[in-house]
């Protein structure tokens, strides 16, 4: 099994404070952000950063659901590390400052993809299909934060 890595970056016309918080805040602001690929959005614990346990399932592709349960820690300050209870899935936000009140954030996703030809066919298309998927929450994010 090789890791599966997907990673999508935005400059957001925003400080970094403000846009951290606005990932941060999973009990209001996150399920603003989330494009229809995501469904069964729900906050089961905390709501606000670090102690977060949020579920929801998340429509890959057609045929690739992935029902999402997961832990939200704050390692350092700017980084978001939300990991997947149900699976090897492992997603790292990272917000930093990008000039005047612009902040950089980066969305990566790792996990343990699939062997054989399903394993290439994974490696070859899921991050670009993820990366689209988080473009889009990176736009709602930009279009929420940037007032």
């Amino acid at each position: 099994m090789a890791q599966v890595e997907a990673t999508t970056e935005r400059i957001v016309a925003a400080d970094a404070e403000t846009v951290f918080d606005a990932v941060a805040d999973y009990e209001n602001t996150r399920a603003k952000l989330l494009p229809e690929h995501f469904s069964e959005y729900e906050v089961r614990e905390g709501g606000d950063g670090e102690g977060t346990l949020v579920h929801w399932k998340l429509q890959a592709t057609s045929k690739r659901v992935r029902d999402c349960l997961l832990e939200v820690t704050e390692p350092r300050d700017g980084e978001l590390v939300e990991k997947d209870r149900n699976s090897s899935m492992v997603t790292t936000w990272t917000v930093t400052p990008a000039g005047e009140g612009k902040s950089r954030v980066v969305v990566r996703t790792v996990w343990d993809g699939a062997g054989g030809i399903g394993g290439f066919f994974e490696r070859t298309f899921a991050p670009k299909g993820l990366g689209r998927i988080y473009d889009a929450v990176l736009a709602n994010l930009a279009t929420n934060v940037e007032k």
